[in-house]
């Protein structure tokens, strides 16, 4: 018997709610399947499409000057990467990069054709090489943020700030000495992309919150640029072989300056030789020579010397022992104030003498010198003041002249500005705050006072006493500044012959160290040449320089003139005694 109508419907019905009932459970175990069984590795192939993990670098924080100028500082410059399981045409790609990026393209075409996900093809490109690999438009090859150490004002201050290598990390300078504050963070995260490649996430704003911290020196751009422009005239004026120029705020001991010649572009340090890049004035020591006279005219009026006093001079030669000690004219009776006008050594080795031994070492050693001054850059040396049990009978005499001693150009200029400050020797400071990338003080340095050498009373005899140098018939006048009471001392230092082991006759330092005015000492600068051969004294060499550093500056800061002081031109230096 046939069926009828509606029990055909009814089992129609039946079928379909069965195939419906089979679909809905092929779903639910295919869903099953894929959340639960292969949920993870589908996850993580689907991540790979659209994720890449990525170790994000802060930039290098900033080196200013005191007036916020920029010293050192980052530039953009974009890392080339790719993601070689994308590329298609691995040939052409490869062709089309090193037109821009330049290379091998053999090594661009094996990158590219590593099983990985990640492939570094160029390191820190400029950003319109980067440009013009964006508009490629080649899939798999991507553009990711970076930067580059960059030095705007090329060679300025070199020495001082140093550089960084390939991967950014300080190499020479305050760039190495403070380079856990200059240094970025780091950060793994991830990247995002579309279905097209383009990255959705380039982690610029993370990176800005991982930049480094922010070094303010206590260097003046403009008054730097003075002494750079002066000490380069005066080398090759002179034809030396190097120089120093170092200028000081003597109340705080905050260094305005610290300049050398010849220089080097850290830009690119490559193409210069490793000797330029040091920080000479904090590593190199030298025989100071006849600027110690004032230190040693300094103790013995300390000590109770009557300035009025006469000292015999011999008449430019006296004997201690086996050594004989020379002046370049002779002279009869000095006072020490005319001693260190003339520079007379004989007069400086009687007044040394008088001293005797255990006192010169006390107050060499409380100048500074035998001591690292600490002002954290790198190789600093302490320069070389023998200890007191290792004193022969004519090192007291010889170091009262410079000789059988060695300086730093640091120490030097420290000790001059102790005078300057009214016998208060000043920690030496380059780095005057530390910012985090915040804007928040991190480390703020204020002025420090060492120790006091001497007394404010002998401090203010010795400033009267290298006022005299510049003034007529003095070894100092081409130092002389009109409208200012400058107060200096000249040096022309024999330099030792590795050789025959004795002094030389033809290779010198020359240089002059001084501070203006005379009643409020704003600067002390010191000025160093290193074997001059168009000429050899300190007061014909090193002293023009002191005055366009000083003269320049003071015009910059804006310190006016004695209006009470008749200024006349001092008549031309017809001979140097050092």
């Amino acid at each position: 018997m046939a069926a009828n109508p509606c029990e055909k419907i009814g089992l129609r019905i039946c079928f379909i709610r069965f195939f419906l009932l089979l679909c809905l459970a092929g779903i639910v175990i295919r869903s099953f399947d894929i959340q639960i069984l292969q949920g993870k590795a589908l996850k993580k192939k689907a991540e790979n499409t659209y994720v890449r993990r990525i170790t994000i670098q802060g930039d290098r924080g900033l080196i200013l000057d005191r007036n916020s100028n920029k010293l050192g500082a980052s530039t953009e410059a974009p890392d080339i990467t790719a993601d070689p399981t994308q590329i298609a045409n691995v040939r052409q790609a490869a062709g089309q990069l090193v037109q821009i990026i330049g290379g091998s393209q053999a090594e661009i075409e094996k990158k590219l054709s590593q099983k990985r996900r990640f492939a570094l093809l160029a390191s820190r490109v400029a950003p319109h090489r980067a440009d013009e690999v964006k508009k490629l438009n080649i899939v798999g090859i991507y553009i990711q943020d970076n930067s580059k150490r960059f030095y705007p004002n090329r060679s300025l201050a070199a020495q001082v700030i140093g550089f960084t290598g390939k991967d950014d990390h300080g190499l020479e300078g305050l760039e190495f000495s403070y380079n856990d504050f200059l240094e970025g963070l780091t950060l793994k995260t991830e990247e995002y992309r579309d279905g097209q490649g383009t990255v959705l996430d380039t982690g610029k704003k993370k990176r800005e919150s991982l930049k480094g911290s922010t070094i303010v020196l206590t260097l003046d751009k403009k008054i730097q640029f003075f002494s750079e422009q002066a000490l380069e005239q005066a080398v090759k004026e002179h034809r030396g072989t190097s120089g120093m120029a170092l200028v000081m705020q003597p109340a705080t001991g905050e260094l305005l300056a610290v300049a050398h010649y010849p220089e080097f572009n850290p830009n690119n340090y490559g193409d210069f030789s490793r000797k330029r890049y040091r920080n000479r004035a904090v590593a190199d020591p030298f025989e100071p020579g006849s600027i110690m006279k004032v230190i040693t005219v300094a103790a013995a009026i300390e000590r109770g010397m009557p300035a009025t006093t006469i000292i015999n001079c011999e008449k430019g030669r006296y004997r201690i022992g086996r050594s004989v000690i020379h002046d370049t004219h002779p002279y009869d009776y000095l006072t020490p104030s005319q001693i260190v006008k003339v520079s007379s050594n004989i007069g400086a080795a009687k007044i040394a003498q008088d001293v005797g031994p255990k006192a010169m070492y006390y107050y060499l050693n409380a100048f500074g010198f035998g001591t690292k001054t600490g002002i954290n850059c790198s190789a600093e040396s302490s320069g070389v003041l023998l200890p007191l049990n290792r004193w022969t009978n004519i090192d007291a005499v010889a170091m009262s002249f410079g000789q059988g001693m060695s300086v730093t150009a640091l120490q030097l200029v420290s000790a001059v500005s102790a005078i300057a400050n009214g016998g208060k020797l000043m920690k030496p400071m380059l780095v005057k705050k530390i910012l985090s990338n915040s804007g928040e003080i991190i480390q703020d340095n204020k002025p420090c006072v060492i120790r006091q050498v001497i007394s404010a009373k002998t401090a203010g005899i010795i400033k009267e006493m290298m006022s005299t140098v510049v003034e007529e018939d003095g070894t100092g006048t081409k130092a002389a500044i009109p409208g200012y009471r400058v107060c200096g001392k000249t040096s022309t230092a024999q330099k030792a012959d590795k050789e025959t082991k004795r002094y030389s006759h033809t290779k010198f330092t020359a240089a002059f160290a001084g501070f203006a005015p005379l009643d409020n000492p704003a600067l002390a600068i010191l000025v160093v040449v290193d074997e001059p051969r168009q000429n050899h004294y300190g007061g014909i060499v090193a002293a023009p320089a002191f005055k366009d550093i000083m003269a320049r500056s003071f015009n910059y800061l804006n310190i006016p003139p004695q209006t009470d002081m008749v200024a006349a031109l001092p008549r031309e230096v017809s001979h140097e005694v050092e």
